[in-house]
């Protein structure tokens, strides 16, 4: 019998707000909900409220004194700025730890074969956050903390996260780079917030950094080229998406011009290679996507072939 999908979320993780106007916002998830709903998507999906990360889950991948100061930061009232871009308010941390435990329990399902792939339609989102710093929207990074979950209570020995975001996922890289269990495939504006990846020379760090303006025959050639090659060398036995949409031609949040269309081609090239090597395990995770109606509109894509194709 074939697999679900799980769809991972919680009410927790609409409460966190960062300012008025701030595009990082709850009707991210309100909208993405939305469109589920709206084309019978949703009851189609293994659907699980996210449980709250554990410390000891956390800190796999960020530091204790990291953990601590973002506990102590949270406000009784207000906004509090861990960094220029990013803020909590009094329900963030909760949300936050949500948003890394919706991956935790992703992974879980995924690895216990209850479901054969997942997306956590979490926020605040995570692929910023480094070991010890909070930056770009990122409190905790969500991916690394399931990443490092897979690694040390599944003994997997060879994990991927191919990411999509428009902005380079520094945080992942940070974390990751010295472990050869680990390969990270991105691509990203460049050059463009956070300023960074394109010098990565590493083995495990397949980053192709993209002009502004980038289409979508130069787009699926990096995928084509760079990453497809590197992933069937590699043999994961389980991906996980960084899964940003904000490289969408709508999103004003940067300069990238892919459409509606190249999501639903790059997630079936995941599929595909995730079907061939690893089992079909996929856990997929939410990161950019800021252009509401398209965020909705490319989430419900990405999950309609993470369920049906292959």
């Amino acid at each position: 019998m074939k697999l679900s999908t799980a769809y991972i979320s919680h009410p927790d993780c609409l409460k966190h707000e960062m300012g008025s106007g701030h595009p990082e916002c709850p009707q991210r998830l309100a909208v993405i909900a939305a469109q589920l709903q709206a084309c019978g998507l949703l009851d189609q999906l293994q659907c699980h409220e996210a449980p709250l990360a554990t410390i000891e889950q956390l800190a796999r991948v960020h530091t204790t004194d990291y953990i601590e100061s973002v506990q102590q930061a949270s406000p009784a009232s207000g906004l509090v700025y861990l960094d220029p871009d990013t803020a909590m308010n009094p329900y963030s941390l909760n949300a936050a730890l949500r948003a890394a435990g919706a991956v935790v329990l992703a992974v879980e399902l995924v690895l216990t074969h209850q479901v054969e792939n997942a997306f956590c339609a979490v926020r605040p989102p995570g692929h910023h956050a480094e070991s010890s710093r909070a930056m770009g929207f990122c409190l905790f990074n969500n991916i690394a903390v399931g990443v490092a979950h897979a690694l040390e209570c599944y003994g997997l020995q060879r994990v991927a996260i191919v990411d999509f975001d428009v902005h380079h996922g520094n945080g992942t890289e940070e974390i990751f780079c010295n472990d050869e269990r680990v390969m990270l495939c991105s691509t990203f504006q460049h050059p463009f917030y956070p300023h960074c990846g394109a010098d990565s020379h590493r083995q495990n760090m397949v980053n192709v950094p993209l002009p502004a303006g980038t289409n979508s025959v130069i787009f699926r050639d990096a995928i084509t080229d760079h990453w497809l090659p590197a992933l069937e060398q590699f043999q994961p036995q389980i991906v996980f998406v960084s899964a940003g949409f904000d490289a969408h031609r709508d999103d004003c949040l940067a300069q990238l011009q892919l459409d509606d269309a190249d999501y639903v081609w790059v997630t079936q090239q995941i599929k595909a290679l995730a079907n061939k090597v690893a089992g079909g395990r996929i856990v997929s995770v939410l990161e950019g996507g800021y252009a509401l109606d398209a965020l909705g509109r490319c989430v419900t894509t990405h999950i309609n072939v993470l369920k049906d194709f292959g």
